[in-house]
């Protein structure tokens, strides 16, 4: 069975590579520690599994896992997280990740998660799951978390409305709509209120 690893610290990326090469059936045949470089490595050496941390530089962990989808849906991923957050849970499936485990899970719950991914069954870790059921959903729509994403990067209302082709008026529409659905005191507050949901990376 073929991996790749994607994580950005080398000290875990190395252990997760020593770990999964003990096991008989896999074989490790790419490794970055970039979520820009996935895409082009899994097309080089097709994995049937992609291993991906939620938090990556160049390109988050899950828009990599949509894009690698989108590029090579015979590899399926498995993401792992330091964090659990309900709407993280719910953003890795809605991109079509097939697993999604916490970093502290014991080594041989990573193997068989592979395994278990790698048939097609999708792996959730129950504490995950059970929060994800629990959580309020998210109320913001496509477009307002598009908006957010940007102000939590620090652009303000001119370079939103730049890169997203609307007007200034329009995009303080939007900031004002965001921070009233979240019941948020101002902007930074309802990007503080989206991340710790797992709303938005």
């Amino acid at each position: 069975m073929k991996v790749l690893i994607a994580e950005d610290m080398h000290m875990i990326r190395g252990a997760l590579v020593a770990l999964l090469e003990l096991e008989p059936d896999f074989q490790v045949v790419a490794s970055v520690d970039r979520g820009d470089t996935i895409v082009k490595a899994a097309l080089a050496t097709p994995p049937d599994v992609a291993i991906i941390d939620i938090d990556l530089p160049g390109t988050d962990g899950l828009t990599a896992a949509a894009e690698l989808h989108e590029q090579l849906p015979s590899c399926r991923t498995l993401i792992l997280t330091s964090l659990g957050r309900p709407g993280t849970l719910r953003r890795a499936l809605s991109a079509q990740v097939t697993g999604f485990l916490l970093k502290d899970s014991p080594p041989q719950q990573l193997a068989d998660a592979v395994r278990s991914v790698a048939a097609g069954r999708r792996v959730i870790d129950p504490q995950l799951a059970l929060s994800a059921w629990d959580s309020p959903q998210n109320p913001l729509s496509p477009r307002e978390l598009e908006v957010l994403r940007l102000a939590a990067r620090g652009a303000d209302a001119a370079e939103i409305a730049g890169c997203l082709f609307l007007s200034k008026g329009t995009v303080r529409n939007y900031l004002t709509a965001i921070v009233t659905k979240l019941g948020a005191r101002n902007r930074i507050d309802a990007v503080r209120i989206s991340e710790e949901a797992g709303w938005i990376p």
